[in-house]
């Protein structure tokens, strides 16, 4: 029996609701072994992120270099990365161990709205990450700081940054419509091939904390099972809309709480 492994480099959340938390909690709803590289430490609940204790990259490295030379990972999941230093040690340690699927999630903001990357590593992550990805998955207002312009309105626009993006070497970009209006959230796949719409119903609910977190690694777990890119988005897609609906089950803090990852079992 082979297990399907997959790995979260990622910061950690205090609270449990995003980060390598959120990343390992998917892994384990969706059938797949998880394993972890922390690159932060966050002070942070449901109200925000309260601090930030960096990892040094030396140690990224060997957290890195530990799991790669025992585990069979199928892919990878990239969340927060930081500084600069730290990218470096992912892009270093992706070069050395080659794993088949990178899943990078370009986190800058958090839920509650507390910056997660530093303005200069966002130069770094987009020269030496992003083309290293099998697919990045911003949201509206990320995909916007990528390139420098103002979010995009409408799927024309979003189409057009989604290429773009693209252009940046990645072989894929999922551009998330959570962030947009309107009775549904339209997420966005755009590959050599052309763009994919994917819609589901917009929710109602504040509790939407490690939403995006949790995506991506849903994403990389359907890849670390086998599954082709557009069948891996849209059971991840299918998946949080899941997650999200149930959210409102839990009552879990004071301000953005998190969503349900395990509602198909409790």
């Amino acid at each position: 029996m082979t297990t399907p492994i997959a790995l979260t480099i990622a910061g950690s959340d205090s609270s449990g609701g995003a980060g390598i938390q959120a990343d390992l909690k998917t892994f384990a709803a969706l059938s797949v072994y998880g394993a972890s590289v922390i690159t932060a430490l966050t002070a942070q609940n449901t109200n925000g992120v309260s601090g930030i204790h960096q990892v040094p990259a030396e140690f990224v490295t060997a957290q890195i270099d530990a799991v790669f030379s025992d585990l069979a990972v199928g892919a990878v999941k990239i969340g927060m990365v930081a500084q600069p230093p730290v990218i470096d040690a992912i892009v270093a340690g992706l070069a050395r161990w080659s794993p088949k699927h990178v899943v990078l999630d370009p986190v800058m903001v958090a839920t509650s709205g507390d910056r997660l990357l530093a303005i200069e590593a966002v130069d770094a992550l987009r020269a030496k990450l992003i083309p290293r990805a099998s697919v990045i998955t911003p949201n509206l207002p990320e995909a916007a700081a990528l390139l420098d312009e103002p979010v995009a309105a409408g799927e024309a626009a979003v189409e057009e940054q989604g290429k773009r993006l693209l252009a940046m070497g990645c072989k894929a970009v999922l551009i998330k419509g959570g962030h947009g209006e309107g009775a549904e959230s339209i997420d966005y796949l755009i590959d050599s091939n052309g763009t994919i719409a994917l819609a589901a119903p917009r929710i109602a609910t504040k509790n939407t904390h490690g939403t995006g977190c949790s995506l991506s690694s849903a994403i990389a777990a359907g890849l670390a099972k086998g599954e082709g890119m557009e069948t891996a988005v849209r059971n991840a897609k299918a998946w949080i809309s899941a997650a999200i609906a149930e959210a409102d089950r839990f009552s879990v803090g004071h301000g953005h709480g998190p969503i349900h990852h395990f509602h198909k079992f409790y």
